[in-house]
């Protein structure tokens, strides 16, 4: 162990030690400059490098708590036996700091087997991080302990000598080496800097130039955009901090600039809200919620500094929180189908507590690190993202924020601060509807209930298989159909669903059960359908979606739309179709019944029995019910198949890297069976969430509430007369009720009783140049109107055309007219 000196003693020998490190810049040749940097730096320059460093501590360990109140108490308790467990087996030898996380890897290279190798190494950092955050928190039990700290400074000492350091080679995942392994290594620089010698500051910061060089953000694009460009531009800017260079700090800081503007191709968020990563994959709930967190910090370590982040498209990002980030968010829950990879994470085998991630967990972080972003917002920002935030705190009855025992101090703090602030009051949820038409989502958000579908495209991948995580993912772009309630359903997707669940009958899909192998299409293979015709339009509380299905690997193609009301979701399929040699089947609903759930099931009124493995097809259903989830009704009867099961699997089978420890839940599923290799099959339902039976049974009867207008090859659509709803997709031009199109798009009309209409158009296929559009209604004027509409006509019936609606790539065109 190197001898700790003072910040003060480190200036004075920087000059000499540089010259043998040659650390600056990690090129070649650049020693000279690095020493004269340093031996020149001014005393102003060395108090910012440490006033930044004062600040990115609160930032690591948290602030503002008392360690002796719940929950902080529990979890510096919790943190200090981790810390001890650690300290007790840590045993540096060559290829490993810990007997179980072995990195010496045999045959270098990017395969799966080096994608562990550097996994163990990244995960060597992490520990050690671990440790440094019990020895400087207060109530661990190892607040300032000698021991600790010597194994700490041992084991980085150990993993540059032995893996990371400016000699080597990296090997593996690229990741683990540019940004997991620098990130907890500077972290833990930051704790430990009074006690590191100028000698290990210089070596560690050479390491990280060798693996994070400036030449990983020349370019905007590969594996430098997105969550992955901000995660990198921290490890520049902690490097800088850490190495006292003002160019690497300013580098990292500039290096955020593309990040803030829309995109309109590959990874980052879209002026409709989406995010995409890895090109085609929808990421909020991941990638997103990454990139929040980490700009939000270092919107915090640089305010008010030299290096202050301050680019012309900040206010872009801040409007992502309540545009792209909320609307996936419910009763503190962050939706799955904008997680990918992230599902298949829920219990990680190298957790020594073996704490289940899951839905709730990942939107805990994500709501910490909105009000982090919130500190650099307007102040009418800032106060309605707190109301939005305490909401969700205090309605998440199932996983509470301040109960998740895997919640770091630093997001646990600011979350609780909030939670006891009575000046903040929470906001109900919104009833909003909203299309994110550039990565084939649909959130349908009311006060008391939620909804989302997942659909895939040309534009988008059915999922995403990668290290191998999420390995039967297959169908959860099929058009599955989740939704919550708002005091049930909260744990659906919680409650070890993933390992548990029927991969072939997620709620909502229509599906082939031809089999596939784990993680079909090969890492980071995405396959996307050859169908473009996918997505829909909306008023932003009512919607109209639609999509042209086709199977993973299978002929299978069906038609698929989904009409958003207040209370209910209408749910069509048509033109289903396969010779797959298997059966196809529409999945009205999984209900996830947990380890023990006996809910009632009543079809047509009549109560079924509930012993596990009990299963019926009946003729006709009319309507379903089951106790404390949802209502079901099908327009003119159906043929319905029930099963109740209990399903056994364990995080391994659907992630490698996950824990072999086996789950068993109870499922009741229902579903239509299309038959084997069935020809222009269909199925009509109404999804009502927390209905009661009543409610469910006399919307049944009620055969006036809903008309079917259309649901063929051609076209779907359906009127509600009570709310002045009509929704059609038309999957070719024609007529469908008073509605008539000239070209495949989604057309929805409401009329208000204020006397005006609202009629929204779209073209989910991004095809159309030219579109009229004609509404059998008499109409006195037009209200408004966007650029798109290129003509009007009003009178007895309403004609509009539209000019090149498939350059606005599936965005809503909305009209405003009144009728006579």
């Amino acid at each position: 162990m190197t001898t700790p000196c003072s910040r003060r003693g480190f200036l004075a020998a920087s000059g000499t030690l540089a010259v043998g490190l040659g650390i600056a810049t990690g090129i070649p040749g650049a020693t000279s400059a690095y020493a004269a940097q340093h031996t020149a730096r001014d005393a102003a320059a060395d108090d910012e490098f440490a006033e930044l460093r004062a600040k990115w501590r609160p930032l690591i360990l948290g602030e503002g708590f008392s360690p002796t109140a719940e929950p902080f108490r529990t979890k510096l308790a919790d943190l200090g036996t981790q810390a001890a467990d650690l300290l007790a087996d840590i045993a540096p030898k060559r290829g490993s700091l810990w007997p179980d996380l072995d990195y010496a890897d045999p045959d270098p290279d990017q395969d799966t087997e080096s994608y562990g190798y550097s996994a163990r190494m990244q995960e060597s950092f992490s520990r050690l991080r671990t440790m440094a955050e019990a020895y400087h928190q207060q109530g661990t039990g190892l607040t300032g302990d000698a021991a600790l700290k010597e194994a700490v400074l041992t084991g980085l000492d150990h993993l540059h000598e032995d893996v990371y350091h400016q000699s080597g080679e990296p090997f593996g995942n690229w990741y683990n080496f540019q940004i997991g392994a620098p990130q907890a290594l500077l972290d833990t620089a930051v704790l430990f800097y009074d006690d590191l010698s100028a000698e290990q500051i210089a070596g560690y910061c050479a390491a990280v130039d060798t693996y994070l060089p400036d030449s990983a953000v020349e370019e905007y694009t590969g594996t430098s955009t997105g969550a992955n460009r901000v995660d990198l531009c921290r490890g520049l800017i902690l490097r800088g901090i850490v190495g006292g260079s003002a160019e690497k700090i300013a580098l990292g800081a500039t290096a955020l600039t593309p990040v803030f503007p829309y995109v309109t191709k590959g990874d980052g968020f879209y002026d409709d809200g989406s995010f995409l990563q890895h090109t085609n994959v929808p990421y909020i709930g991941g990638y997103g919620s990454v990139l929040h967190d980490g700009l939000g910090r270092l919107f915090a370590l640089l305010r008010g500094s030299t290096w202050e982040i301050d680019a012309p498209d900040r206010q872009l990002f801040l409007d992502t929180v309540e545009m792209a980030v909320a609307p996936f968010i419910h009763n503190g829950l962050m939706m799955d189908n904008v997680s990918s990879r992230g599902i298949s994470r829920g219990l990680i085998a190298s957790d020594p507590y073996q704490l289940a991630q899951d839905d709730h967990t990942r939107a805990h972080s994500v709501m910490s690190s909105i009000l982090l972003v919130g500190q650099g917002a307007s102040a009418e920002e800032l106060g309605r993202w707190q109301s939005m935030v305490k909401g969700w705190l205090q309605r998440d009855t199932y996983g509470p924020a301040l109960k998740n025992p895997k919640l770091n101090l630093v997001s646990t703090a600011r979350l609780k601060a909030l939670y006891d602030d009575d000046t903040v009051k929470a906001a109900p949820e919104p009833a909003e509807h909203r299309v994110f038409h550039q990565m084939d989502r649909v959130t349908h958000r009311r006060r008391d209930w939620a909804a989302s579908v997942s659909m895939a495209s040309q534009r988008i991948t059915h999922y995403e298989f990668g290290n191998q995580e999420h390995a039967r993912g297959w169908h959860t772009g099929s058009g599955w159909l989740s939704w919550w309630g708002d005091d049930h359903g909260l744990g659906q997707y919680s409650d070890a669903y993933w390992p548990t669940v029927d991969p072939y009958r997620l709620p909502g899909i229509t599906v082939s059960r031809k089999e596939l192998p784990d993680g079909f299409g090969g890492d980071w293979g995405n396959p996307v359908p050859d169908t473009s015709w996918v997505g829909g339009t909306g008023d932003g509380e009512f919607g109209t979606t639609g999509q042209h299905l086709q199977g993973v690997d299978s002929t299978m193609r069906a038609r698929k739309s989904w009409f958003w009301l207040d209370d209910c979701v209408v749910c069509l399929g048509s033109d289903i179709a396969s010779s797959d040699g298997a059966a196809v089947e529409t999945v009205i609903d999984n209900r996830n019944l947990g380890e023990s759930g006996t809910e009632a099931l009543t079809l047509n009124g009549r109560p079924q029995p509930s012993r596990q493995g009990w299963s019926t097809t009946r003729e006709p259903v009319r309507w379903a019910r089951i106790a404390g989830h949802a209502g079901y009704v099908f327009p003119g009867g159906t043929r319905l198949v029930a099963l109740r099961e209990e399903r056994t699997g364990a995080w391994k089978d659907i992630n490698a890297g996950s824990s072999p420890k086996e789950f068993t839940r109870r499922y009741l599923t229902l579903w239509q069976d299309h038959g084997t290799d069935p020809e222009g099959a269909g199925y009509a339902y109404i999804l009502m969430p927390g209905a009661s039976e009543l409610r469910t049974a006399a919307r049944a009867l009620d055969t006036r509430w809903l008309e079917i207008l259309a649901d063929g090859a051609e076209q779907h659509g359906i009127r509600v007369p009570s709310l002045g709803f009509t929704g059609v997709n038309f999957w070719q031009p024609g007529t469908v009720g008073k509605v008539t199109a000239s070209a495949p798009v989604s057309v929805q009309i409401r009329e208000r009783r204020d006397g005006t209409a609202v009629i929204c158009v779209s073209d989910p296929s991004r095809t159309v140049e030219n579109l009229t559009l004609r509404w059998k209604q008499r109409v006195k004027s037009v209200v408004s109107k966007p650029t798109s509409v290129t003509g009007a006509t009003t009178g007895s019936s309403l004609t509009l055309t539209f000019g090149k609606l498939g350059d606005s790539k599936g965005a809503t065109h909305k009209v405003i007219v009144r009728r006579a």
